[in-house]
Order: C-alpha cells, then structure tokens, then sequence
C-alpha cells in the first residue's frame, strides 16, 4: 500500500506558487512606497501568486492593502500550511500538526470568497467524525469556484469512511485529484453534468465499484484523461466516452478494461496491474478494443497473461489476421512478456498481428520470478510473416534484454523481415548473471551475422540505467498528449 501511495503523490500536479522562492529588489534611494502605487489589478495578480499564508500577512501593511487578499484569486497548498512550509514534512501520524493544519484550511475556506485556480489538500487524517467537515470544505469549494483540486487522505481508504458526495457540486472543476479515499455510494445520486468543466481526472488508491467509475464518466461530459493507479478492490471498466483521449490503468486489480465506444482516445495504457502473474491467480485481465477509429498508442499489452478482444473476437495463438481482428489505427504499440514462458512467447506473434500498421514497437522483456530454462523455443523461426513487422515498422525499443536465447529469436525475426526498419535500440539489464552474458554475447553475434531485410538499419545498444522492474513509464510522459514517446522508450539515446 505504501509504495503504490508513494508512486501516486510522485505524479501529483505541482502547486503554481511555492515556499521556496526567494525575492530580492533594487536598492531604494529614498523611502517612497512605490508598490502602493501600483493599479488593484496588478497587486491582485502579485498577491495571487503568493502562499496563502504570506498571502493573508499582506492585510497588515497598510489600509491600501487590507481589501488586496480578498479580492484576488487564492492558490491553497495545505503543505505551505506547515511550520516548515515543506512538503516533505507532511506529518507522519495524526496528531497536532495535521489537525492544526486541518484548521488552518477551514479558516481559509470560510475567510476568503474564492476563487481558487489551484488547491492541494494533502496532510489531514480524515475520520468518521470528519464527515460533516468534509461536505462543508466541498460546498465552499463549490460555491466558491474551484479549478483544480488535490485531496488525498492520509495515510489510506477508510473502509467505512466514503468521500461525501457534495464533490460532485464542483461544477467549475477542470483537472481533479482524488487519493486514498472511498468514493462515494453512486447509486442514488442523480445523473447529471456534475463536473461540466472537467478534462482530467486522476485516482489513485481508492476503492470504487464498476458503477461508480461508470457515474463519474456520465457525469464528465468533456474529460479527455482519465489515470487510475491503486484500484484496490477488483475492478472491471468498460467505457463508453465520447471526450476521452487517454486513458491509463496501473497498479490496480482489473479483470477487465473494455474500451467499448471510445471514438476519441488516443491512447490506451496498462502497467504493472495486478493479476495472476503478480500472485493473484484468480485475477485475469481482458482487454477489449471496440470502436476505436482514433486510437493510436495502446500498451503495455502482456501477450499470454492479458486475454485480448478485439470486437467480438478473442484472441489465441494462431489467430490469423482479418478485418475483424485488427485495429489499423494503432501506429505505436507497447507490449510486456517473459521471454522464459512458453505461453507468453507463442501470443507474442498473436497480438502482433491485431495491429498491421505499427512503426513503433516497444518490447520490454520481464524479470523472470524462478529459473526457466534458457533454451530456445524456436517460435518466431516457425512463425509466418507479420503484417506490421514487414511492412510498416520503422524503429524498435527493446528494453531490458535479460539474456534469453528466446529475446534473440525475435530480434532476429525482425532484423530478417522488417523492410522498412530504421532504428533498432536495444537496452540491456544492468546486472547478468555469467550465463546470461555469454547468451548475449552469442546473440549480438548472430544478429550481426543476420541477413537483414534493411540495409539502412541503424543498431544502438546500451546498459540500461533503470532500477530492476521499474521500467520506462511513467504518468506524466502518458498523459502527455504533446509527446510522441509517451513510454519515454528513447529517454537519453
């Protein structure tokens, strides 16, 4: 639980204006108040760009200024809150600290009448008594005006404690993120445009049912991304949004993710959540593409642990390419495997053919979790040609190459098929064992010595820099629509 709330305050927005800057000024000839001086308009700009706290000291200076803090729009960090103003010293435990903080919030949201473009509530321990607390902080928000809201409870969900559902009365909202909490029972709340204004929203570590999820979305009518980290309770998520553009799911217990009627999503991506290859065994993840005329980034798919759909189709080893298993749209394709597994090595081939048109392939090959033996399977020497991989792929990332004689028969493969290829980058595990050297060694030879379909191919390699299984991606990159890596497969090539 802890680590996953760790990953999920790393990606939070950063607050506008910060603790840390420091102000300096030209040296006064005289004792002339010229800020004084100065239009409303352009104090207001000044002060709204200050910490709440320094914010409100600015009433005291002089008469001039007593009415500034009011009328300007109010940037709320509850961290600046804190007698050391600093995010890292979010309290560790409930206590006198984040109740004073606590405090500190409600004063601010009762004293000012808003707006505020930015508030980040992170450092209160909500109980059941804090029910009431909570509806009255969202229905001054609401009132109020808030653009974007931060609220994360410490330290996790409550089993008994839901979020009050007065959130879904800020209609001015434009990016939302909601951390450690229950979300609210849905199923008598009314359907309709609680969040008009709302383009992104992010939930990390929370507990919701299918129905919920599905109210959120109704109630959404112009969210473009959507990024859930921490599902913590199984999770089946079919949507049918006609705003969307990116959607992400990681470190959640899905057993499905269904992208039914989704004509403006653009990317679809999937990392490291929870199924039967992380222990759960009766948790399995299909993937269900339906109408997706626009998508053009989907992944991590996992060939062999992922059950793929595509339309009414379910995907198996030996599959064979049609119009109703292929999804032409899709130009750059992520995909997970252990090379070391039989099952996941022999969908490889599978999945590739459900997408004909990729120029980008992303391979990140797994860390095995017990010894499998070495020896190669052959499959990609058996395997008939791929559409996408003879006839439109141009670069290849393959990361974390962990010396498996499998991982070159698919380098292999590609060098002696991919017609159009002009870039293969391979990243190889820091840490080998002896054997799994010597396979590398032999590998690069025999890619070498390979007849290569392209003469113009350019090959990289590299020691990779990453941690063991932390991988290339990251929410930020994905939720980036101006990025064309959004795996960050290239970073620092």
């Amino acid at each position: 639980m802890d680590i996953v709330l760790n990953f999920f305050y790393a990606y939070l927005p950063q607050a506008p204006v910060s603790t840390a800057a420091s102000l300096c000024c030209a040296a006064a000839t005289d004792s002339a108040d010229r800020v004084s001086r100065l239009p409303d308009d352009l104090l207001r700009h000044v002060v709204s760009f200050l910490p709440a706290k320094d914010g409100a000291r600015t009433t005291v200076l002089s008469s001039r200024w007593r009415h500034l803090w009011r009328s300007a729009p109010l940037i709320l960090v509850d961290t600046h809150l804190l007698p050391g103003g600093d995010s890292e010293r979010r309290p560790a435990r409930a206590g006198k600290a984040s109740r004073a903080v606590t405090n500190a919030v409600s004063a601010a949201l009762e004293a000012h009448p808003g707006p505020f473009p930015f508030a980040s509530l992170t450092c209160s321990f909500m109980v059941d008594a804090d029910y009431g607390l909570l509806a009255r902080w969202f229905q001054l928000l609401a009132t109020k005006g808030v653009h974007e809201l931060v609220f994360v409870n410490r330290p996790s969900p409550l089993p008994d404690l839901h979020l009050p559902s007065a959130i879904f009365s800020c209609a001015s909202l434009r990016r939302l993120c909601i951390g450690a909490w229950v979300l609210p029972d849905t199923a008598a709340l009314r359907r309709r445009a609680a969040f008009p204004n709302l383009r992104e929203l992010l939930l990390g570590c929370v507990i919701m049912e299918d129905k919920d999820l599905e109210f959120v979305l109704t109630v959404s009518p112009v969210l473009e991304i959507l990024t859930v980290t921490g599902s913590l309770n199984p999770l089946r998520a079919r949507l049918t949004n006609h705003s969307l553009r990116c959607v992400q799911f990681s470190l959640s217990i899905m057993k499905e993710i269904a992208v039914v009627d989704t004509p403006n999503l653009e990317r679809l991506l999937l990392w490291k959540n929870w199924n039967e290859r992380h222990g759960l065994s009766n948790i399995i993840t299909t993937v269900e593409i339906g109408h997706v005329p626009k998508l053009r980034v989907p992944g991590y798919l996992e060939p062999g642990v992922h059950l793929l759909q595509i339309g009414n189709t379910i995907i198996k080893a030996g599959t064979k390419a049609s119009m109703h298993t292929t999804v032409p749209s899709i130009q750059m394709l992520a995909v997970q495997l252990q090379f070391g597994f039989c099952g996941e090595v022999e969908m490889l081939p599978s999945f590739l053919r459900c997408f004909p048109s990729v120029e980008t392939l992303v391979v990140e090959s797994r860390a095995h979790r017990e010894i499998l033996s070495s020896v190669s399977l052959k499959i990609f020497r058996e395997t008939s040609l791929i559409e996408c991989v003879r006839s439109h792929l141009k670069i290849l990332a393959f990361h974390e190459l962990q010396g498996n004689h499998n991982e070159f028969d698919f380098l292999t493969f590609v060098a002696e098929n991919a017609r159009r290829l002009e870039r293969m980058f391979i990243m190889v595990k820091s840490k080998l064992s002896y054997a799994e050297r010597r396979v590398v060694v032999a590998g690069v030879g025999i890619l070498y010595s390979a007849i290569w379909a392209s003469r113009d191919c350019n090959v990289q390699y590299k020691i990779s820099s990453y941690p063991v299984g932390a991988g290339t991606w990251g929410l930020r990159s994905v939720s980036d629509l101006s990025l064309d890596d959004p795996f960050e497969a290239f970073r620092g090539v």
